[in-house]
């Protein structure tokens, strides 16, 4: 395997050149897959190839991924996991009992859902707040001062956007990490460790494949010596929470067309978006491309080249009216995910039914389709 990268390099070329991977045996020029779960040592027992012992550790394709997002990122280093909810328990199992956490409240529920029973199983202090309100998140950090401070912009579903420089310095200032969720936008429209953050968690399943045939999660990190990502490597080789060779080919496979696919789909967001703006059945639009958006100026200072695929709304007339649109829309199909290539809808409070969702909003997942059929397709299931 070779690599032919240049510092100069773009985001569209290094991902569209695989970071410059090659396959030196034969002369493809698409990366291997190598399935092997064991490797060859020589006579003096040392690994023929370095790096490669056994894959519960590390396997050639992980490394393929996680050298081309390292480039993506702007980071140290990164890993790569079987699910995002591995990659944020990897960072979470690094607490020792007794810490105190901040999170961002109003995230995605999983992550919200997961980490409230890990600090209760932990006796982790577990703090949660509105972190697009700056002041309110830094009291919280210079009053409880945590080990770990953890915020998701934009926010799923509520396209909240919080300030991630400013939230770095606040919990960097009392001994603290900042941890980022970028799971909406991916590094090509907002590279967190270049704002401060420490550790960027992306759930790959969703942009960086952009396909729904892939579930996996990675970590990319500012400071590759640093403790708790030690910590984090030592975690995940030891319990095994890799990626298999499969799905890391095929990760990497999409990541090929991220910033082709992530400029499309924000284009198409922000079509549909100006659309529902000015619909008379829409009582508000939630994306930070819209100038009437809490958010947009601070989104306009951190996102470069869009404002990526996820955008709800709220109809008025509740879970009727919404309901009764989700079963008439054709082109966006009734599934939970996002960043994937095809559009989807999604009636959030079915699937959040206790934390406040409107019973009107909906959530959708805006594909690389033409643009005039979204809008078609939303006017027809909508009433025009």
């Amino acid at each position: 395997m070779s690599s032919k990268n240049h510092p100069d390099h773009k985001p569209a070329t290094i991902a569209a050149q695989a970071g410059g991977l090659l396959d030196a045996e034969t002369g493809g020029v698409v990366p291997p897959i190598h399935p092997a779960t064991t490797f060859l040592r020589d006579e003096g027992y040392a690994p023929v190839v370095d790096g490669n012992v056994y894959s519960r550790t590390a396997s050639p394709n992980g490394r393929m991924v996680e050298q081309v997002l390292a480039m993506l990122e702007g980071a140290a280093d990164a890993m790569v996991f079987p699910s995002g909810m591995a990659a944020v328990a990897a960072v979470f199992r690094t607490l020792p009992a007794g810490a105190t956490v901040l999170v961002q409240s109003q995230i995605y529920w999983g992550t919200t859902t997961w980490i409230r029973d890990f600090c209760t199983r932990r006796d982790v202090q577990l703090i949660e707040v509105e972190a697009s309100d700056t002041a309110a998140f830094a009291a919280l950090c210079a009053a409880h001062k945590p080990a770990l401070a953890w915020i998701e912009t934009p926010s799923n579903p509520w396209l909240r956007i919080v300030d991630i420089a400013a939230c770095a310095q606040a919990v960097q200032a009392h001994g603290g990490l900042l941890v980022a969720d970028m799971t909406t936008c991916t590094p090509v429209l907002t590279q967190a460790l270049s704002f401060g953050a420490d550790i960027v968690m992306h759930s790959a399943t969703k942009g960086l494949n952009g396909h729904s045939d892939v579930l996996a999660g990675a970590l990319s990190v500012r400071d590759s010596e640093a403790a708790v990502w030690q910590a984090i490597r030592a975690d995940r080789d030891m319990a095994g929470a890799v990626l298999g060779p499969f799905e890391a080919w095929l990760l990497l496979r999409g990541m090929r067309t991220l910033p082709l696919r992530v400029e499309r789909m924000s284009q198409n967001a922000q079509k549909l978006a100006e659309y529902l703006h000015d619909h008379p059945a829409v009582e508000t639009v939630l994306y930070p491309g819209l100038p009437q958006h809490i958010g947009h100026d601070l989104a306009v200072a951190q996102m470069s080249g869009g404002f990526g695929p996820l955008l709800s709304f709220v109809l008025k007339g509740g879970a009727e009216a919404a309901l009764g649109a989700v079963g008439r829309l054709q082109l966006f199909h009734r599934a939970t995910s996002l960043g994937g290539v095809e559009s989807l809808v999604e009636h959030r409070h079915t699937i959040e039914p206790h934390t406040g969702i409107p019973e009107g909003l909906l959530r959708l997942s805006v594909g690389i389709e033409d643009a005039g059929n979204l809008v078609d397709d939303l006017g027809q299931a909508l009433g025009q």
